[in-house]
């Protein structure tokens, strides 16, 4: 090789070697430098806790009636959040977990308590149900992702937190300051040990919940959620503070803060960094999406853990962690190619695993009628992922052939009101209709004792697939939505016969609300097909997509 030929080689090397240096260093600085933007999760993650184990933080959430349950999402920097395994795939105490004998919407499993103790995981939840049903489980993990294991079952403890002192000693703190300890192996309470820690203060008429124990430089730290009904008082988040877990107890308010024309934040918890930064992490309810999550600097002073800015605020964004974490979602498109279901899916109740496949079809999911119903409400097997804001889109591609006469099928932005994309079979006849769907529900067994569809446009269908779309916007000031929680939250609703053209169905922004006295969630994706006259037909899904609007 000759001298010139050498230097354009050299050139040449050293052209695409910086070249790709100056693409990497673009990808981290835009993976690293971008500030976290609250919500932290713009989504229905509620009742959160909050731990760090070496580099990763791990969080829990309440998702009551859907399962699995008890997700456990994975982070590096707080930012990139990805659901890394569920606590349990089922309760079966009841069969209204199975959609029989009543239902268990907005019940189920609430608000867990996640631990790291000795080299192993801990959780605790109670359901929020009477009698056995409510009994406290407690489980336990090598790993974060599982598999769980129980450990025992006892007493319902309301909002609890799990708490393993230094000396070995373990307890759980629940209710408006309620105390007991546990035995060594976790089996059960010791008896006796029952006591009141502190007695709420003469404004504090609500509950005080969402218990979030963690103990910092010898001191105890109990971090709740107030209800304050009082001129000028708001929802808040309160610490009590003690040099002995059995008191006496100290309170100091540590965030009274709306945020993004919202409603006052509260519930939750702090964790560290490993550099030994502290934050909040504390959820804030947002009309039809649900309970989203924020983040927030947790700064110590005169021993208080203060939460917000330096004017006590929720902000906008919070500085960055450098951790080469690339970008994750708890919510996803899917092709169904994967023969296992992905961990962003969650049924509605458990499912019945005869009725759905993942093989019969390679690369689509098929969901079967298995018996009669007469309402999405207790159909079993509607499969569903979370909406989240601003604005979100999800698609499916639904193969309708093997429908029978009475079924249907489609995707629904579900909740205690929902709206949906219902292909109907009748006789030999499909059509598609836009229907607003709603249910009323008994107080004790959570039963459905009534419902209503409303059919806003039907039209007739001469193929056999279809594309079905949702388009939710969460932006505050847009739609319809119910004001009381700050949001004006709707959907609209469009198909498609090519999957290129798309045309709206139904009248448009359709409210999507929240109803803490019936399902208790934000609004979901919801995929489905029910009989309503004889089992055994089915649908194939080939593929959900999902967008989601950053702005």
């Amino acid at each position: 090789m000759n001298k010139r030929s050498f230097l354009r080689l050299f050139a040449l090397l050293f052209t695409f070697h910086f070249s790709l240096l100056t693409s990497f260093a673009e990808d981290y600085e835009t993976l690293n430098t971008e500030p976290i933007k609250n919500p932290m999760l713009w989504a229905d993650v509620p009742d959160p806790d909050v731990i760090r184990v070496g580099d990763t933080f791990y969080l829990v959430s309440t998702t009551m009636h859907l399962m699995p349950g008890a997700p456990v999402m994975a982070s590096k920097d707080l930012k990139n959040w990805e659901t890394v395994g569920y606590i349990f795939d089922r309760l079966t105490d009841s069969p209204k977990y199975d959609l029989q004998e009543g239902t268990v919407y907005g019940r189920g499993q609430w608000a867990t308590s996640l631990k790291y103790h000795n080299g192993k995981f801990y959780a605790l939840l109670a359901p929020n149900e009477q009698g056995a049903m409510g009994d406290t489980y407690i489980f336990s993990a090598e790993k974060a992702e599982g598999p769980w294991e129980l450990v025992s079952r006892m007493r319902h403890f309301h909002d609890c937190s799990l708490f393993f002192d230094d000396d070995g000693r373990v307890y759980v703190i629940y209710g408006t300051g309620e105390l007991m300890e546990l035995k060594p192996d976790l089996s059960d309470v010791i008896e006796g040990t029952h006591m009141k820690i502190f007695e709420r203060e003469e404004d504090e008429k609500g509950l005080l919940e969402g218990s979030r124990v963690i103990k910092k430089d010898g001191k105890y730290y109990l971090l709740m959620i107030s209800h304050v009904y009082a001129p000028g008082k708001h929802r808040r988040e309160v610490c009590y503070r003690a040099d002995d877990i059995h008191g006496p107890y100290e309170k100091q308010v540590i965030l009274e803060s709306e945020f993004g024309g919202f409603s006052y934040e509260a519930q939750g918890t702090i964790v560290d960094s490993p550099s030994g930064d502290w934050y909040g992490i504390i959820f804030q309810d947002r009309g039809g999406v649900g309970r989203v999550l924020t983040v927030m600097p947790c700064r110590w002073i005169n021993g208080w853990p203060m939460l917000g800015d330096e004017n006590g605020k929720v902000p906008d964004t919070v500085r960055p962690f450098v951790s080469g974490q690339p970008k994750a979602a708890i919510v996803k498109s899917d092709d169904f190619s994967d023969p296992k279901l992905g961990l962003h899916w969650q049924w509605n109740h458990n499912p019945i695993d005869a009725a759905w496949s993942l093989t019969e079809r390679p690369g689509f999911l098929r969901l079967k009628t298995n018996r009669v119903v007469n309402t999405l409400y207790l159909a079993p097997n509607t499969l569903t992922q979370r909406m989240e804001g601003p604005q979100c889109s999800g698609s499916v591609v639904i193969d309708c052939a093997k429908m029978k006469d009475g079924d249907c099928a489609g995707m629904a932005a579900f909740n205690s009101d929902t709206g949906a994309l219902v292909i109907k079979k009748k006789g030999k006849k499909f059509s598609l209709q836009m229907v607003e769907m709603t249910c009323q529900l008994s107080e004790r067994e959570k039963a459905v004792t009534s419902f209503e569809e409303k059919v806003i446009e039907e039209i007739p269908l001469t193929s056999s697939k279809i594309w079905l779309r949702i388009d939710a916007d969460f932006r505050p000031g847009t739609g319809t939505g119910m004001r009381r929680f700050g949001g004006a939250d709707c959907a609209n609703f469009s198909y498609s016969l090519d999957g290129n053209t798309w045309a709206k169905i139904g009248t448009g922004d359709y409210r999507l609300g929240f109803d803490w006295r019936r399902f208790f969630m934000g609004t979901k994706f919801g995929i489905f097909c029910y009989a309503t006259k004889k089992a055994g037909g089915y649908v194939d899904i080939d593929e959900f997509c999902y967008e989601r609007a950053e702005k």
